[in-house]
């Protein structure tokens, strides 16, 4: 199974519809080489045959935030690839949304190497490898909280100081769905 756990940061701060935000930087783990990689928006030709042959795009919020934006740059549809969103699955176990640095930081004993709105001021400032650094840790913390959650069928947060356990059940996670053939999952317009 071919696996992209990805991340995107974006040129500005979120507004009244963050459909409107542009990609600054999409970084990528892909679980077919278990390397690191980064895409500006004119590297994304280069991505795309990457994802098309991907059996699972997984995310923190990806489903909400990352995916429709960077769908707004996609000739396909990447909706019709298998995504698992982090932050949804915690939300449909806990009732309640966590941000990634606060579960990573009690499950990993790992924190961001910084936020988003930094991110924004580095692209502002042209300093790109500080977001593509800053972006693959985000990408290597997902894919350890998802390499977690897989293995353990849980994830810790901290409340108020305290660390606390979220069940999941994560039984059906790498269930490839049947109109899947052989990794192509027939997005682009052929």
């Amino acid at each position: 199974m071919r696996k992209i756990v990805f991340d995107i940061e974006t040129k500005g701060a979120a507004g009244p519809d963050f459909l409107d935000m542009e990609i600054s930087l999409l970084a990528i783990h892909d679980s077919e080489t278990d390397e690191y990689s980064s895409y500006l928006e004119e590297d994304f030709p280069k991505l795309w045959p990457i994802l098309e042959n991907a059996d699972m795009l997984i995310g923190f919020n990806s489903d909400h935030f990352d995916i429709p934006i960077l769908n707004k740059y996609y000739p396909g549809d990447l909706t019709k690839i298998k995504s698992l969103d982090i932050l949804k699955e915690v939300k449909n176990a806990s009732g309640r949304r966590y941000k990634l640095d606060n579960i990573a930081e009690a499950t990993l004993g790992e924190k961001k190497s910084g936020h988003g709105l930094q991110a924004v001021e580095w692209w502002k400032e042209g300093k790109i490898d500080l977001i593509r650094e800053y972006c693959i840790q985000d990408v290597k913390v997902t894919k350890g909280i998802y390499d977690f959650a897989l293995r353990h069928g849980k994830l810790k947060f901290k409340d108020y100081g305290e660390i606390r356990e979220i069940e999941l059940d994560t039984s059906s996670w790498e269930e490839l769905p049947e109109e899947t053939h052989g990794g192509m999952t027939h997005t682009l317009p052929f």
